[in-house]
């Protein structure tokens, strides 16, 4: 015997005399009168190779798969990969774009692209399978699925086939009057650089810091100096975020002219406010609470705004009053579904400015977003935005402030909150159905104290 165990010379050849051997099918004439035992292996992403994750989460299955084996039960582990589409896309442009010369999908076209997504997963998934094979997992091999089934199938496939039967039986069925999948239209973690709605799963939260300082009105008594532009757009086409900026809002009388006194509203992102349709104060704030129920015009936009009373207005916190642009921020939205505020999106799916369209529950005039803006990229009109409002003389101060900002865990860029129609799993239902069956004892955890996380 060896003094060391060589893994190369031995995986092979066991898993070979494994599968001849059909050791761990299911369904075998042997076991026709057993009962069964069945796992479905969490398939990995066709993105590359297994890690040691993988490895320690298969172990524990087979594990299992081994022991019911052994107890003399009909054991079927279900082997598959999956398609992972964001993931897998970025897999194959990075490799497209290494190339002498280098290729991308948009001046390829859909189809060649697939093709090249599909010679991915070919090899991909290949390396993925015959890993697990090495490791000894006792897989029925003989079963082996693909998430988007095989490609000479198409979408006659049993995998899609099977996809699209449960996709129509849950969009049939209604519980308590609400369809089990349906479309709604809700602000979504969205991807400027991959076109694509993200998890929170998948959202980087990185901290930003500014270093950039400008007062208009000094509180120190000093002489205030003129904006220095230049320097402040070249630190913002470094870094976008990590300033507060200030700006006035100017208040109207009932006939909407302007009273001569502001509100004053802080935000780190500028250009939000061309689709602003409410200012928020806390109904108990002492210093601004006279001025809710009156209204704004909105600079630059021309547009009168409300003030609103909602405790989301922290007294303590920037000004006291906090723009409302229920389309671009998830606090906003819910801020703007209690007040029934217009929800006015502002960006194209790559995070430019639209040419003054908009959606949701108010539609607004094309004129109502200036044209100066249309088609901006969102950290140009954030630069023009500032200049604009300078010009007025409605900015009141920039400061450097440290705050965290969502970015998409695989492109690297700033995650937009955007309006999007996206499908939805009422999940309320199966939820309740799985905590009462752990109440009733027929799943139990081990340790029990995990039934809270499970709860939770």
């Amino acid at each position: 015997m060896d003094k060391t165990f060589e893994p190369a010379a031995v995986e092979a050849r066991v898993a070979a005399a494994w599968a001849e051997a059909e050791a761990f099918k299911a369904g075998r004439k042997s076991r026709a009168d057993a009962p069964g035992f069945c796992i479905v292996i969490p398939p990995p992403n066709v993105t590359g190779s297994l890690h040691i994750g993988h490895a320690l989460n298969n172990t524990l299955q087979d594990v299992l798969c081994r022991y019911w084996r052994m107890k003399g039960r009909d054991v079927l582990w279900q082997p598959g990969t999956d398609h992972a589409g964001i993931a897998t896309q970025m897999m194959v442009e990075k490799k497209l774009a290494s190339e002498t010369p280098p290729r991308n999908r948009r001046d390829m076209g859909r189809e060649a692209f697939l093709d090249e997504v599909w010679k991915w997963k070919e090899e991909s998934g290949g390396t993925i399978i015959n890993q697990l094979k090495r490791l000894g997992a006792t897989c029925d091999w003989s079963r082996e699925r693909f998430t988007m089934g095989n490609r000479a199938d198409g979408e006659a496939g049993q995998m899609p086939q099977a996809v699209l039967k449960v996709f129509v039986d849950l969009y049939n069925t209604e519980v308590d009057g609400k369809r089990m999948i349906y479309k709604d239209r809700r602000l979504v973690n969205w991807d400027p650089k991959l076109l694509t709605a993200i998890s929170d799963l998948e959202v980087e939260q990185r901290e930003v810091k500014g270093s950039f300082k400008w007062e208009r009105n000094p509180k120190d008594g000093s002489e205030a100096v003129p904006l220095d532009f230049d320097a402040l757009f070249k630190l913002l086409d470094k870094q976008p975020g990590g300033h507060m900026y200030y700006f006035d809002y100017p208040l109207v009388d009932d006939q909407g002219n302007a009273t001569g006194e502001v509100i004053t509203i802080a935000t780190t992102r500028p250009e939000t406010m061309l689709g602003d349709g409410a200012v928020a104060v806390h109904p108990d704030n002492a210093t601004l609470g006279w001025m809710i129920g009156k209204r704004v015009r909105l600079p630059l936009v021309d547009r009168l705004i409300p003030v609103i009373a909602d405790t989301y207005a922290d007294p303590e916190k920037g000004t006291g009053a906090v723009k409302i642009t229920a389309a671009h921020d998830f606090n906003d939205y819910e801020v703007g579904k209690r007040h029934n505020v217009p929800l006015i999106n502002l960006f194209t799916a790559e995070a430019r400015m639209l040419a003054g369209e908009a959606f949701g529950g108010n539609e607004i005039e094309e004129a109502d977003v200036p044209r100066q803006y249309w088609g901006l990229d969102r950290y140009d009109c954030r630069k023009a935005v500032i200049a604009d409002l300078h010009a007025l003389g409605l900015l009141a101060k920039i400061e450097p402030h440290t705050h965290m900002v969502p970015h998409g865990d695989r492109s690297g860029v700033v995650i937009e909150p955007w309006l999007t129609e996206q499908w939805y799993m009422n999940v309320k239902p199966l939820a309740e159905k799985a905590m009462a069956a752990v109440r009733a004892g027929q799943t139990n955890f081990i340790p029990k104290e995990r039934e809270k996380i499970f709860f939770n």
